[in-house]
């Protein structure tokens, strides 16, 4: 039997298992050694495991783009809500290149990942600025967003949302959030604009944090593998064929998954 997901950094060891094919089948995508593949895959597998992917569980998405997850958990029978920054304030920052911005609903099933009937069954949207969670958002089973948290402004930022977005959630949901990770310091980041860049310090210290508030934070492993894929750096320009690894300004970087439940006790 496989073990669950940990909160973990993008290894290529996950590319031979059967819950990664598995995945990229419910994608339609052929499985490549991309990071953000991975993200999509880790955020699935980690809910999959701990039965969040079930009819009539409520889920909630930051940021999502066009990404396929929501598609695939109404196809699960989950009720869904998608969101993402305020489209007007999305393209004044650039979201809206490469499929990064939600036009609204229209925007979520364009691969037909599951039948428009079913999808619209059970997928809505509203628009939500991740620094400025709403208050009416409560009562989620579980909640998620891929590489978003890291685009806040700041690292405090980032800690922000991630305290904040856990009232978002029924005592014992669950949160899986993938970010930004510097493998090459524990010392120097990028700290504060469009994207920060998290080291094991930051995280160690949040997840510190969540724990001494009550909540359950999965156990970290920062082993970043050491298959061939994993020693590849894909230096500028990014051509994408391996991409598990890349340079961001003076830093080597990589995806890491956060995996996180809400106290069992209210409150």
């Amino acid at each position: 039997m496989e073990e669950k997901r940990k909160s973990e950094l993008c290894k290529a060891k996950d590319w031979q298992t059967g819950w990664y094919q598995r995945w990229c089948r419910e994608m339609n995508e052929s499985p490549r050694f991309h990071r953000k593949q991975w993200e999509f895959v880790f955020v699935m597998q980690a809910l999959w495991e701990r039965d969040c992917i079930e009819k009539n569980k409520k889920g909630l998405v930051f940021a999502v783009g066009t990404e396929p997850c929501p598609s695939i958990f109404a196809k699960y029978g989950c009720d869904i809500l998608a969101t993402d920054i305020q489209t007007e304030k999305g393209i004044e920052m650039g979201w809206n290149n490469g499929d990064q911005l939600c036009f609204g609903i229209e925007s979520l099933n364009q691969r037909k990942l599951c039948d428009d009937k079913t999808f619209r069954e059970h997928v809505t949207y509203q628009p939500v600025d991740m620094n400025d969670i709403p208050n009416t958002l409560t009562g989620f089973d579980f909640n998620w967003s891929s590489c978003s948290f890291e685009h806040l402004g700041s690292i405090e930022k980032g800690f922000l949302f991630l305290k904040n977005q856990l009232k978002t959630l029924k005592p014992g949901g669950w949160a899986v959030h993938t970010t930004e990770f510097n493998i090459s310091s524990n010392e120097k980041t990028i700290e504060t604009g469009d994207t920060v860049v998290y080291r094991k310090r930051d995280l160690d210290a949040i997840a510190g944090e969540l724990r001494s508030m009550g909540h359950f934070v999965e156990e970290t492993d920062f082993s970043s593998g050491d298959e061939p894929e994993d020693l590849h750096i894909d230096f500028l320009p990014h051509k994408q064929d391996i991409h598990l690894k890349l340079q961001l300004d003076d830093f080597v970087v990589t995806s890491i998954g956060l995996i996180i439940r809400k106290s069992e006790t209210p409150g």
